[in-house]
């Protein structure tokens, strides 16, 4: 089992300070963090008490994750037992939540978690404003759905004068400026749109304060969890919805095989992630108003939106502006970050959807210069398991194995699915 823990207490002697946890303070030479923010989150705001705790929460589930190693790789990787010890405001109320949390997290990350909490007092922070009057927070990843989510927000509140808060999480630099270039692109599609960009750098250090290396674990199933929680954060100072874009196909993730049961697609907009995260967040006390708006519908389906509302030419340079490549680690290849794969999950459903949606596609995908790249993407591509998927038989009883959520009718999903599966056939692999 690996054991961590998260500390928000100012550290008063860095000699004593434990390798196996991660502390996230203002002072420099004290934090194994490194964030924009502090821990009581006051340059969003007076934000509650219990979202304050989920960041915590998420922050050390995100930094043990990486720190985590597995063996193996996409569907082969190992099932990780791991022990968290975090500090919060309250113990009680996530205490009583204990056991649904680390379900939760098992869902997410496929691991077994185990959580332990303890009160911990960070020190004082001035309390700023973001968001004053805002009628939602909406999440920009860089993805092209939370653009399309962005977009679609900004030409609606235009219309009525209202604002909302974009809010983008990063810890590598290479995403960064793609945050930031979709930003200003919605900000000239959709002019006299009202509305804030909140960029948080966050992230878990190399090394521990004695100088010690953290392990390292390049999946980050967990990151998710990190940036929701954000989200929700500065969602809960004005009590608004918090807009968290995804197309539904993905959201409902089929797996692309029974080997392959969602390992190769997020679970973050899970019908039933969704609702058991909501369900955690209300009985501790917590902002929980989240919202996929494009539940219902596949990214082709996304794209046509934004062709509805831009036309065809802006559309396609937009959505080129954005990223999808899942994948870590090309760099080592002499692969530039600003080059997809091509062949990841992401990359392929990104394919497709400009296909569905007859878009040209300007993004700039991989051809491997030599045998090292060639490698690499034999290892890293999903399109012989996408074509085997796309050949099976898959519907409401295939379906009812993925947790999909009493209230949603599987002859809905199904549906959803069919048409995110013809989207796919209709790409050239």
């Amino acid at each position: 089992m690996f054991e961590f823990g998260l500390s928000v207490s100012p550290v008063t002697d860095s000699s004593a300070a434990r390798d196996d946890t991660f502390y996230w303070n203002k002072t420099p030479s004290t934090t194994t963090i490194t964030s924009s923010v502090g821990p009581l989150l006051g340059d969003f705001g007076p934000v509650n008490n219990r979202n304050i705790d989920l960041v915590r929460i998420a922050s050390g589930v995100l930094a043990a994750d990486r720190s985590a190693s597995r063996s193996g790789s996409l569907s082969r990787w190992n099932q990780r037992e791991i022990s968290l010890t975090v500090e919060v405001m309250a113990v009680t109320p996530w205490k009583e939540v204990r056991t649904d949390l680390e379900s939760l997290l098992g869902f997410l990350t496929g691991d077994i978690w185990h959580f332990t909490f303890r009160r911990g007092k960070a020190a004082a922070e001035q309390v700023g404003l973001v968001g004053i009057d805002a009628e939602r927070v909406v999440l920009l990843s860089g993805g092209a759905d939370s653009a399309v989510g962005a977009l679609m927000s900004a030409l609606e509140l235009r219309e009525s004068g209202k604002r909302h808060v974009l809010v983008s999480h990063w810890s590598s630099s290479t995403l960064s400026p793609v945050q930031t270039r979709i930003a200003d692109e919605i900000e000239r599609l959709a002019p006299g749109a009202n509305a804030d960009h909140v960029k948080v750098h966050h992230s878990r250090a190399r090394t521990a304060l004695s100088g010690k290396r953290y392990g390292r674990e390049n999946s980050t199933r967990s990151r998710s969890l990190l940036f929701i929680a954000l989200g929700l954060a500065i969602a809960s100072v004005n009590e608004v919805p918090l807009w968290i874009p995804e197309n539904g196909y993905a959201s409902i993730n089929p797996p692309l095989s029974a080997s392959r049961r969602g390992s190769l697609s997020t679970k973050t907009t899970h019908p039933k992630f969704f609702k058991d995260l909501r369900s955690i967040l209300e009985r501790v006390g917590a902002h929980y108003d989240l919202v996929n708006p494009f539940a219902d519908l596949t990214k082709g389906e996304m794209f046509k939106r934004v062709i509805d509302s831009v036309g065809a030419v802006e559309a396609a340079a937009f959505l080129g502006k954005t990223t999808s490549c899942s994948h870590t680690g090309a760099r080592t290849y002499g692969i530039s970050p600003s080059v997809a794969c091509g062949v990841c999950f992401g990359c392929i459903l990104r394919r497709a959807s400009f296909d569905a949606s007859s878009l040209h596609d300007a993004t700039t995908y991989l051809m491997p210069a030599n045998a090292e790249q060639r490698a690499w993407i034999e290892d890293k591509t999903v399109i012989p398991a996408m074509k085997d998927f796309l050949m099976e038989d898959f519907g409401e009883e295939q379906l009812a194995r993925l947790q999909i959520p009493d209230e949603i009718p599987l002859s809905v999903a199904n549906d959803l699915c069919q048409r995110g599966r013809a989207e796919l056939r209709g790409l050239a692999l």
